[in-house]
Formats: C-alpha cells, structure tokens, sequence
C-alpha cells in the first residue's frame, strides 16, 4: 500500500521544492523546442496570482502543481510535475484534483491548461482527459503551435 500524499502550499523557498521546478524547467527545455516552452521559473512561479502546492509522501516530494489567477473567473493549471520515483503512483492525479477544488473554493468556473503534443506528454494529456478536461484553441497570450495541446474544464 503507498502512503498517504501531504498536499500543502508552497513558498519555494526549500531546496526540495526549487529543485524540483529547476528540474522541471530543465526536462521542458530537454524535449521542447525553446520558443514552446511555457514552464515557469521559480521567480515567476512566486508571483502574487500564483499559487504552488507540494505533495509530499515519508517526508519526501513527490510533486508540485500550481495554479494561475487568469481574471475573476478563469485559471490555468502551471508546473504539474512528479517525482521519477513516483510517476504511477497516483500523485498527479491527486495533485490536479488538489488544484480543481481549490479553484472551485475560490470561485473560479474555468480551468486552461497548456501541455505538449508529442508521445512524451501522452500521459498528462490522458490524465487531464479522464479529469474532464478537453481540448480547445490557445487562451490568452497562446498562439497555436504544434508542439502545444491545449486544454480546458469548466468547474
């Protein structure tokens, strides 16, 4: 049986939770073109109209997530990233359930997310599928891209 996840918010300022965003940033840059890459850094993920969680499990992360205030009603899921060791193992999809309620307390009625198109993403592209969100044009700033998916849920 694994154990129970601690799902908190977090300031970014422990060393596990920097290196996790650092390593996320890193990953996008790995197997994205630059000029598709839309991950965060850790300075513009301390933005006021962000809010960034953690999941923790035996003391160790598992996870982060994070949520941008896009206006009064909408929002856009940002830096959802799980520990190798834990990929599997339910974290993801606890987080992005974690980040969908907090929205709904905070009033929010729209999700966007924006993830990549090729095989390396299938498997978050299938998890916010089977979490009700669906496909849709670029928001906001987004331009159409190939290498981007774009997705969307009202609450």
């Amino acid at each position: 049986m694994t154990s129970p996840l601690d799902i908190r918010v977090d300031d970014l300022t422990g060393p596990a939770s920097v290196g996790l965003v650092r390593q996320h940033l890193a990953g996008m840059h790995a197997q994205t073109p630059a000029e598709s890459v839309h991950a965060l850094d850790v300075a513009a993920l301390r933005h006021p109209s962000i809010t960034v969680w953690s999941a923790w499990r035996n003391g160790e992360i598992a996870g982060i997530g994070a949520l941008a205030r896009l206006g009064e009603e909408d929002g856009e899921l940002k830096s959802m990233r799980v520990v190798d060791a834990q990929l599997g193992t339910g974290v993801g999809r606890a987080m992005l359930r974690h980040i969908v309620e907090a929205a709904r307390r905070d009033g929010l009625a729209r999700l966007w997310l924006e993830t990549g198109s090729d095989a390396a993403f299938l498997a978050a592209r299938t998890l916010y599928a089977s979490e009700g969100f669906v496909e849709c044009e670029p928001f906001g700033s987004y331009l159409p891209d190939p290498a981007s998916t774009f997705m969307t849920r009202a609450l």
